[in-house]
This record gives C-alpha cells, sequence and structure tokens, in this order.
C-alpha cells in the first residue's frame, strides 16, 4: 500500500471464523469489520451517479482488485450491492461478498481455458463476465470486466440489456455486441452533457486481454485518473456522494435511519400487544402485594391522623398508644361536647324543667346518655381490638 501510494485498501479486515452447533446442527461462521451503507441503496435512491463519482469508485476498486489478484485470487461478483462505505469513514470504500472467489492461479500455474455449458452463465447476470457466460472458470479479465459494466450502469443509469434478465442468453448476446462495437456502443449510451469516454477505453483495453494474460493495472488506473483531474479532481479526495457528506468521526451508519424500513401496522400491533402483556404479567406478581400496602398504608395513615386531630382536646396527658382507658377519657370527652353542641336547646329545656319534672324524668334522661355513652366506648374498643390484631 505505501509503495503505490494508496491510503486505503477497500478490502474488509478478517477477524476470524469457525464452526459452531445450534440445536443439533452446525453452522459455519465468518467474523469481518463493521461496514456501512451499500452502494446499492445509494443507487436506487440517487438512480445514477455523477460522472467523477464513478471515476472515484473504478479508481479504487481497481486497486482492491490488483491486490486480490496478486495473491493468486478474483472475486467474480463485483457489484453495486457488495460495495459498502466505510462504517466511521464513509470516504472509503470496500469490496465485500467472497461468495464467488476462485484461485484462478493456484502455486503460479494458471488455469487452462476451457468452456463448460452446465456451469455457464454463473454470477449476477446483468454483470457477468463473458467468459463466465460460456462456463468458463475466472479469471481477472473477467473481474475487470464486471467493473467496467458496473461503472457503465452506475454512469448511465441503466445497461443495455436490463430488459432481458430472464434470458442469459439474450443478456450474452448484448453483451459480445456491445464489446464487438467498441468505443461506438459505449459513447452513445452517455447521457446528456456527459461522456463515457473513459469507460470505453477502459473496457477496450480489457476486451483485447488474453485470459491468462496479466492486465496492465497501472495503465487501467491512469486512463480513469485522467478522465477524473480533468474536471479538477481527484481519485484520493472526499466522494462526491449524498450519504458519505458527514464528518469523519461520525458513524455512517446513523445517518440512515430515513433508509430503513418502517415497520408495518402489523408488526406495530404485535410489538405492543407484546409489551401489554408483558406489563399486565407484571401487574399480577406485584398486584397483590401492593394492594396489600397501600391498605396498610392507608389505615395507619387514618387511624394517625384521627389520633392527632383529636389529642388537643383532652384533659389529661394522652400517650401515643393504643391503650384503652386513654380512649376511654377521649370518647366520655368526646361524647359531653357533641351533646352540649348539637343539642343546646334541649339541655336548657332539661335545666329548666328539673324543676318542675319529676324524679322519673331525670332519671330516664340519665339512663339514656350513660347508655349512649357505653355505646361508643364499646365501639370504640372494638375497633381498637381489631387494629390491634390487624397490626400484630
Amino acid at each position: 500500500m505505501k509503495l503505490k501510494q494508496i491510503q486505503c485498501l477497500g478490502i474488509p479486515v478478517f477477524w476470524g471464523s469457525g464452526l459452531a452447533e445450534y440445536n443439533g446442527k452446525s453452522y459455519r461462521f465468518m467474523v469481518m469489520e463493521r461496514l456501512g451503507i451499500d452502494l446499492q441503496r445509494i443507487f436506487d435512491a440517487e438512480r445514477r451517479f455523477e460522472k467523477e463519482l464513478v471515476l472515484q469508485l473504478g479508481i479504487r476498486i481497481l486497486d482492491a482488485l490488483a491486490y486480490i489478484h496478486e495473491n493468486e485470487y478474483v472475486h467474480g461478483d463485483i457489484k453495486a450491492a457488495n460495495l459498502l462505505l466505510g462504517y466511521t469513514n464513509p470516504h472509503e470504500v470496500y469490496l465485500a461478498d467472497y461468495g464467488l472467489s476462485y484461485r484462478y492461479c493456484p502455486n503460479g500455474n494458471h488455469k487452462q481455458y476451457k468452456e463448460n455449458p452446465r456451469k455457464g452463465h454463473n454470477g449476477t447476470v446483468e454483470f457477468t463476465s463473458l467468459d463466465a457466460h460460456k462456463g468458463v472458470a475466472p479469471s481477472r479479465r473477467g473481474d475487470l470486466e464486471i467493473l467496467g459494466y458496473c461503472m457503465l450502469q452506475w454512469l448511465c443509469g441503466k445497461l443495455p440489456w436490463e430488459q432481458n434478465l430472464k434470458d442469459p442468453v439474450a443478456v450474452q448476446t448484448e453483451k459480445i455486441k456491445l464489446m464487438d462495437e467498441l468505443p461506438h456502443s459505449v459513447m452513445k449510451l452517455a447521457p446528456p452533457g456527459s461522456s463515457c469516454s473513459e469507460i470505453a477505453k477502459f473496457l477496450a483495453c480489457v476486451y483485447d486481454l488474453a485470459y491468462d494474460e496479466k492486465p496492465k493495472y497501472e495503465v487501467l488506473k491512469k486512463i480513469l485518473v485522467d478522465g477524473l483531474e480533468s474536471s479538477g479532481r481527484y481519485y484520493d479526495g472526499p466522494l462526491e456522494i449524498s450519504t458519505a457528506k458527514r464528518t469523519r468521526s461520525q458513524p455512517a451508519s446513523k445517518g440512515l435511519k430515513g433508509d430503513l424500513p418502517k415497520p408495518t401496522r402489523r408488526q406495530f400491533q404485535q410489538k405492543q400487544g407484546k409489551l401489554e402483556d408483558k406489563e399486565l404479567n407484571h401487574l399480577r406478581k406485584t398486584g397483590p402485594t401492593i394492594t396489600k400496602r397501600r391498605q396498610d398504608e392507608g389505615k395507619e395513615v387514618e387511624f394517625n391522623r384521627m389520633l392527632k386531630h383529636e389529642e388537643p382536646q383532652l384533659e389529661k396527658p394522652v400517650r401515643h398508644d393504643h391503650h384503652p382507658q386513654t380512649v376511654f377519657w377521649e370518647v366520655e370527652k368526646r361524647s359531653h361536647q357533641n351533646r352540649t353542641s348539637r343539642s343546646p336547646k334541649s339541655l336548657q329545656e332539661i335545666s329548666g324543667g328539673m324543676t318542675t319534672t319529676s324524679a322519673s324524668s331525670s332519671f330516664n334522661l340519665t339512663s339514656s346518655d350513660e347508655i349512649y355513652k357505653y355505646s361508643i366506648t364499646i365501639v370504640v374498643l372494638l375497633v381498637l381490638i381489631f387494629l390491634s390484631l390487624y397490626f400484630l
């Protein structure tokens, strides 16, 4: 990287892999560094990339492919869905998904060219190479051809054969026609106000390569760099992309909230139902305890309030306990005050009539007062006994 002055090699860091068992089944896993959004989602939103961005992406992917090829492997499935921005630095692009990678040159011996119709049209149909359409094992020129198709789609918005993707043979025929008629076949696809000259030159150089020939990566890179610098841009500068316009310290995934699929009404209702069931179960477990505690606290507060309210009216000092004798003093005093305040007229009549009424009338009045007083005392004592048993 230092010798070639590459700031970022767009290959994800591999942390490890292994085999795990779950429910009696074995699963292979691989751990790699966390990456951000893929270019396909951005392309679907933008529908087309600016020429400068296309050339920037092409240069960086070319550097990654050169490194992979030097280590005897080819990728075989370059496309926007497999190109991801960096998680912390969205101006970096990484080539991921090596499911179709192939060791084209084991121990320095290049695979022989051999067509196999049974393995034809392997890979992603709209981007796969002509060799792959014929069932030939992937090679370096195939990776570069796929990259050329990707750049053409990003710049023009679509490829000439996209309406025939269900017919791989028709797609193959369209690709052969495109490559045979270079550069005119590519130049006419350019959108208004732009040019596809760099992509046409790139594909022409790739089309001239033999199956086992080593590509001239620096020549291909210079084609793209010259086109980028002619517009005043640099290939190692920041990417001119809407999703990448954020600070280097901000994770690229934080700007994706608007891109994430929103939950459907059914999913929302299911989630709400789960939350309500969870809350109901919690209340069922804690409800009786809370209710009993609140009842105990309410009774204790009410009883204390009653004692505090009656305390200033006592003529004798009152201890703060539940002694029956203390309550008797309170009841006697309170009953006397109630009779005085509620029926002053009756007392006057009684006092005035004592000189004229008989002894039997006075005795009846005294008896009724004593019955009333004792009744109140009994009720209070029963309440105190109940409370004492409850709190003990």
